[in-house]
């Protein structure tokens, strides 16, 4: 049973079937690659303020086991080292430098964070290790020309955030605006796309206000939105503050229209703390099938990834997203390694990230995730659903702002 110590490791490899060859060639010479072992890293908050996505790094450990199970990857199993940061930069830093140095990994797979890989960033392009798919949308890990040896996963937040403010004024032409959001890069990030596609309306936002990752509480931050007169809300941030808000704003009795990131949306940890009739009506993105969406029970993608967990990650919640996260990024991250053939090294590694086309099982129809050398930005669409108080169920055709 996989527990939130300071490391955990297990052995895993590929997609949903064996990728091994007849036989392997010998290894070109690189960090963390022998002839029948790929040593990979990465940084997860198993503790700290950001611990409900924890289950990101576990589903990532439990998809390398089965791909071992099943060969392994052009004939190396693949070894992930996933140690706990807390969600603390600087611990962010020890961490990273430990796998680097004193472990010698070929490269960082979905290490999460927007603060705490923006402390890396540096180090590890000063060092040329690949920074691949770290779970963030912050736009500054889509800088191939500054930042070569790092690339994002998840959509853009500022995509996100003019998707949802176009939504609003759909919906409510006349909004008066209520915005929170989390005082760091992502936070901003969301805030900038949202008033970049507000434009000329933008003064329809009557109050913006911020939370820090460690603030005990929020409940000032709505009472003072609420005051403002706002009759739409926007929040983003992670799934604790997520929940924090959602009860706070219901206990007011105060009805917006009311929008949340995909980074709150998990269901057992962004809305159900707070209570799942609290979350009726919430509006969010999605690129990924929700799995608390019944409508998905047919789908060949989810049945396979429902049969994995049952497998492999026993324990796991079915209705959280981040079992479909991590999903979704270990095949990413074990598709490069599948292009990589047998030259493993982090130029190749890198070169294979950038070069990407695929349709991954449980995207929504419509959203591929591409990369191109000169454009580290996999996801562009978004598809919008509505909490019903049971599951997210997704309205419309995919958007892209």
């Amino acid at each position: 049973m996989l527990t939130r110590r300071r490391a955990l490791i297990l052995s895993g490899t590929a997609l949903a079937a064996p990728l091994a060859v007849p036989q392997i060639a010998p290894a070109k010479e690189a960090p963390g690659v022998t002839d029948k072992e790929l040593l990979i890293g990465q940084t997860m908050p198993y503790s700290g303020p950001a611990s409900s996505y924890a289950p990101i790094g576990r589903t990532e450990l439990a998809y390398v086991k089965m791909i071992n199970d099943q060969g392994g990857i052009n004939g190396r199993k693949i070894k992930l080292l996933s140690l706990d940061d807390g969600y603390s930069p600087p611990k962010t830093v020890e961490q990273t430098r430990k796998l680097v140095e004193e472990e010698g990994v070929a490269c960082l797979m979905q290490p999460l964070g927007t603060p705490t890989n923006v402390a890396t960033r540096k180090y590890l392009n000063a060092k040329k290790v690949p920074q691949l798919f770290i779970a963030s949308g912050n736009t500054g890990f889509d800088d191939p020309q500054h930042y070569p040896w790092t690339i994002g996963w998840q959509v853009s937040y500022q995509i996100e955030g003019r998707i949802y403010a176009r939504y609003i004024l759909s919906q409510k032409p006349n909004a008066k605006i209520g915005v929170l959001y989390q005082n760091d890069d992502s936070g901003l990030d969301f805030l900038k796309g949202f008033k970049d596609a507000l434009g000329d309306k933008v003064n329809q936002i009557v109050k913006i206000t911020s939370y820090e990752p460690t603030d005990p509480t929020i409940d000032s931050q709505i009472v003072e939105l609420q005051a403002s007169g706002a009759d739409a809300l926007f929040t983003g941030g992670i799934p604790k503050f997520g929940a924090m808000a959602l009860r706070k704003v219901r206990d007011l009795n105060w009805n917006p229209l009311y929008v949340i990131t995909t980074t709150m949306a998990s269901v057992s940890s962004g809305i159900a703390p707070a209570g799942l009739d609290k979350g009726i009506g919430l509006v969010t993105g999605s690129y990924m099938k929700d799995p608390s969406d019944p409508q998905w029970k047919a789908d060949p993608g989810y049945k396979d990834w429902l049969a994995f967990m049952r497998k492999y990650q026993p324990d796991g919640d079915l209705t959280d997203i981040n079992n479909v996260y991590g999903y979704c990024g270990a095949q990413t991250g074990m598709q490069v390694f599948k292009q990589c053939g047998n030259d493993l090294s982090r130029e190749n590694i890198m070169k294979q990230a950038a070069n990407l086309d695929i349709q991954l099982p449980m995207f929504h129809a419509g959203i591929r995730f591409t990369t191109t050398p000169t454009d580290f930005l996999a996801i562009k669409r978004l598809r919008l659903q509505r909490f019903d108080g049971k599951a997210w169920v997704p309205f419309g055709e995919p958007m892209q702002a």
